[in-house]
């Protein structure tokens, strides 16, 4: 009921995250913005929330991004190689015109923000306690057992089926939420959230088959703003029709409803892609990867010739070369510091969207005003994640040098808001506090992705965000089934505020830990080289964090060690 995202993240933000370098990421979506990550598209992201035309990265959908799953990345490719189904220009340009006005009209649900409202109200009559222990857990579980088929079915069906999964999946929530009234069934409407959050990274990644390489960060910026788009103009459809309409949450349900069935509609006219990232490729693409595959230092230093036919098909599959190569991952630190800053960061962050309004009833019940603005705070809180997602593109500093401090400030910042939401009898305060918190962490959001994708090929920078996305929704399970579920501690609102406050500042420490003994060294390092601080070379924009001399970027089967 908070904030339902993710991505990749796509999806949203709601309930929900140039010169480019010759690789880059486009992540997925979120999921993931506030409550519920909105629309599973955006924010994510988790899904997510803003997206910096001026970087080279594209932010994953939500924040809701989430948050969100993996979307593809650029790769270095000739522009002569354009996809089998896209050979006319005004063939691609329709195509992305119509799956951006897909990502408008599958945002729009006005009754988004206003769903935990409706559960404590005396329309659905739940307690808190219910909707706290009992009901929002659900979400968490669903979208962690669901997230990784989700993952490979978008590559392995090609998009547009798993796009109409999850318009099924709105559909069904939102009958759900206008016919239901008992606990199982709002249980139910939870598990169809979590369904529609891991499909965000349908969205995400299905623009990315339409077009060349060449113009992926065009589009992708066109897809978010969408979604963007869609995500606050649902916020304040909702805040209008309930402060100005009066409407009855019921009408709301309804009024949501009608828009997720056109959306439905439009996903079943989505044009079906030749091409994915995986399962599905081009003729040139096979023929690119089998010569290099021939080459690679898995095939001399295992060869068998005598494997069947099959199993030596499954060895060279692009997907199992993804596999190997993950463990050269954890060799480079910058991706090691910023897929752990994913996975930890995350969690904190879409466990306050989740619970937030929960929050938020609570402190009313001390103020003296009666009344919900929900859907003016998340429309707040998109617009200044989307404002400090495009700040991040002007920051000039050397992120090998202060990665760790920049992350440690922020988190420390962040922790410092969860306090004053706790600690606050005045339900302003904790909007105001809610709508920063989510500002500050969308900032971080493009620069962990370009820092993570710059140094990836598309396939292994898609898998590296879904597996980051999985890991963060293991640990959200984790904390959701010890502090919130009824089977565990379950604790209530303020409570688990507490720990979470408790959770990011444990996290602020260790990043300041990490920040001194980087800056130690690299000050420490610099006499013996034959310079002082002051011959540091000029800050640059946002730009990979530079490889140690005996790294280099990686790709399929190959080493981070040169």
């Amino acid at each position: 009921m908070d904030e339902r995202a993710p991505s990749l993240s796509p999806s949203q933000t709601s309930r929900e995250e140039t010169a480019a370098p010759p690789r880059q990421c486009a992540p997925r979506s979120p999921s993931q913005s506030g409550f519920r990550p909105a629309d599973p598209m955006a924010v994510g992201g988790e899904d997510q929330l803003g997206h910096e035309k001026k970087m080279d990265v594209d932010v994953p959908a939500s924040e809701d991004g989430g948050v969100e799953a993996a979307a593809p990345a650029l790769e270095a490719q000739s522009p002569d190689d354009p996809p089998e189904e896209v050979t006319d220009r005004s063939k691609w340009k329709m195509s992305v015109i119509y799956l951006c006005v897909y990502g408008f009209m599958a945002s729009i649900k006005p009754g988004e923000p206003f769903i935990t409202p409706l559960l404590l109200s005396d329309e659905k009559n739940f307690t808190r306690q219910q909707v706290t222990n009992e009901i929002t857990p659900v979400l968490t579980y669903s979208y962690m057992a669901v997230l990784v088929p989700a993952f490979l079915l978008t590559d392995l069906l090609r998009y547009k089926p798993v796009l109409i999964i999850q318009g099924v999946s709105q559909v069904v929530i939102w009958v759900i939420l206008f016919l239901g009234h008992t606990l199982l069934q709002m249980q139910f409407m939870e598990f169809f959230y979590g369904i529609t959050m891991a499909c965000r990274v349908a969205y995400s990644s299905y623009i990315f088959s339409l077009v060349t390489p060449a113009l992926y960060q065009r589009v992708a910026g066109y897809s978010r703003s969408s979604v963007l788009l869609g995500v606050f103009m649902s916020s304040v459809l909702g805040q209008l029709f309930i402060s100005v309409g009066e409407v009855y949450y019921s009408t709301l349900n309804a009024i949501s409803l009608g828009f997720v069935s056109f959306s439905l509609l439009l996903s079943l006219c989505l044009p079906w892609p030749k091409r994915s990232l995986f399962f599905n490729r081009t003729k040139q693409q096979e023929q690119r990867e089998q010569a290099a595959l021939a080459k690679s230092e898995l095939d001399q230093m295992n060869p068998k010739e005598d494997a069947p036919a099959a199993a030596s098909c499954w060895k060279n599959s692009v997907f199992l070369q993804m596999l190997l190569e993950l463990k050269n991952v954890v060799k480079m630190p910058s991706l090691r510091l910023w897929s752990m800053w994913w996975v930890f960061n995350s969690t904190g962050y879409y466990l306050v969207l989740f619970y937030v309004h929960i929050l938020w009833n609570n402190v009313q019940l001390d103020s003296a005003d009666k009344k919900v603005y929900n859907g003016g705070v998340e429309a707040a809180s998109t617009l200044l994640s989307a404002m400090t997602s495009f700040m991040a593109g002007y920051v000039k500093i050397k992120w090998n040098v202060w990665s760790e401090l920049v992350i440690g400030v922020i988190t420390a910042v962040q922790a410092a808001l969860l306090l004053l939401m706790r600690t606050t009898t005045n339900v302003w305060v904790c909007y105001a506090a809610y709508v920063l918190f989510r500002g500050v962490y969308q900032f971080l959001v493009p620069i962990a992705t370009f820092q993570i994708a710059s140094s990836l090929t598309k396939e292994l920078c898609a898998l590296v965000f879904g597996i980051n996305t999985f890991l963060g929704m293991v640990l959200k399970s984790l904390m959701n089934l010890i502090f919130s579920d009824k089977r565990g501690l379950g604790l209530d609102v303020h409570a688990q505020f507490l720990v979470y406050f408790i959770y990011l500042t444990i996290l602020a420490v260790i990043y300041f830990v990490c920040a001194a003994a980087v800056i130690f060294r690299h000050f420490r390092r610099q006499p013996d080289a034959g310079g002082g601080a002051s011959d540091q070379a000029t800050p640059t924009e946002l730009g990979p964090v530079s490889l140690n001399s005996e790294e280099r970027p990686l790709s399929n089967g190959k080493s981070a060690k040169a």
